[in-house]
């Protein structure tokens, strides 16, 4: 017998493996996990997230794996590649944000970690939340404002709290799996 899951990921086998081994497990100790997590869902706003999901590889290419480093040094020629580079969503103003946000993140680690700052504002333990439907799946909560506030203060960009609530769901920092998924009860609900 098929296990019940959170409606969103049955529409693509894509989203069934995204859902079933990554959404809402939670990431700790490992920044270039959440540096590519923080990266695709900015370039997934105003698109689907499947969209990014079929070219998460290619974003791995063209961003050097996530090598916060390496991307922070991008420059005028590396953007005109990527630009140039079909396989993955070219926009330039996501592009430059990936670089800007790169260099962010390693004034960030002068501080703590980029895992430990995200985990700081739920002291460590993921959100469980209780949702029922999808309906009761919020895109953003007060949590989320905080955070994104606290980053663009920072001076990132493509943080607003949305793409923040995002993030939170796909690294474990909330539960929003439906209570009648397999995966909500296995996650700690």
């Amino acid at each position: 017998m098929d296990k019940e899951r959170c409606p969103w990921s049955l529409s693509h086998p894509d989203y069934i493996e995204y859902h079933d081994k990554e959404w809402g497990v939670p990431l700790l100790g490992d920044d270039r996990a959440w540096f590519e997590f923080l990266i695709l869902e900015g370039f997934q706003a105003g698109l689907s997230w499947l969209c990014v999901l079929k070219k998460r590889e290619a974003f791995r290419e063209c961003f050097e794996n996530f090598d916060i480093e390496k991307i922070a040094s991008f420059d005028h020629h590396k953007i005109k590649l990527l630009m140039g580079d079909a396989r993955f969503i070219r926009n330039r103003l996501k592009i430059e944000s990936t670089i800007l946000n790169a260099q962010r993140v390693l004034e960030l680690q002068r501080q703590q970690p980029l895992w430990e700052f995200f985990w700081q504002f739920t002291e460590g333990k993921p959100i469980i939340n209780h949702c029922v439907t999808m309906a009761t799946v919020p895109s953003q909560t007060a949590l989320s404002d905080k955070i994104s506030k606290e980053l663009k203060t920072r001076g990132f960009k493509f943080v607003g709290s949305t793409i923040i609530y995002a993030l939170m769901q796909a690294t474990g920092m909330v539960n929003d799996h439906l209570v009648s998924c397999y995966r909500y009860q296995e996650l700690g609900g």
